[in-house]
């Protein structure tokens, strides 16, 4: 079952290559592996909490504050992971800057709050929110280290290629909205390949 999950979560129903949820703090702060990474941890946290503690009120939330509720308990949480931060890896915070606290209105955590955790017990809600947030990190680390591969010609502040040209372009907006279309175009092809090869068989 685990193993399944983590499927779901990583590969068939990635949040930002599948899905196409959480773009904008994907193309904002994958300039770095070490951005993406910390984005990626902070989300993950954020998401496996507030699931169960959203499934474990959802019986006592009247279903027309439903929304406003969930936005508090998320703003909450991520309050207090933000406070953290600062003690702990003041660096990071201050790269991540102003996403850190736009975690609460991440439509990942939203998506999630509404359709699994209010519908959800606690033990699955806590696997769906940290396979979800494993498949957002990892799909954040991969278009990271493309952007900072290609950008930099670095990697977690280290020269890959020595010579190589980097291309500033791919650490820019431009650059970042090239590399997500051209890994989910990837997955697709992928994707499209293993239904053929299903039908065949």
């Amino acid at each position: 079952m685990l193993v399944k999950e983590l499927r779901r979560g990583v590969i068939s129903e990635n949040p930002i290559l599948i899905l196409a949820l959480g773009l904008c703090p994907a193309l904002a702060v994958s300039t770095s592996v070490k951005n993406g990474l910390g984005m990626g941890i902070a989300v993950t946290v954020v998401l496996a909490i507030t699931n169960v503690i959203i499934s474990i009120v959802q019986g006592w939330i009247p279903g027309r504050v439903r929304i406003p509720c969930y936005i508090v308990i998320i703003a909450t949480f991520v309050t207090m992971l933000q406070m953290f931060m600062k003690v702990y890896t003041p660096a990071l915070d201050s790269q991540l800057g102003i996403f850190i606290p736009l975690i609460t209105v991440n439509c990942i955590i939203m998506a999630r709050a509404e359709a699994f955790a209010s519908k959800n017990n606690p033990v699955r809600s806590f696997v769906d929110g940290i396979v979800m947030g494993l498949g957002f990190t990892v799909a954040l680390v991969i278009l990271s280290a493309l952007r900072e591969l290609l950008g930099a010609n670095k990697l977690l502040d280290l020269l890959v290629i020595p010579g190589f040209q980097p291309m500033t372009v791919f650490i820019l907006a431009p650059g970042g909205f090239f590399v997500i279309a051209f890994v989910m175009a990837l997955v697709n092809i992928i994707k499209a390949k293993k239904r053929e090869a299903r039908a065949k068989s």
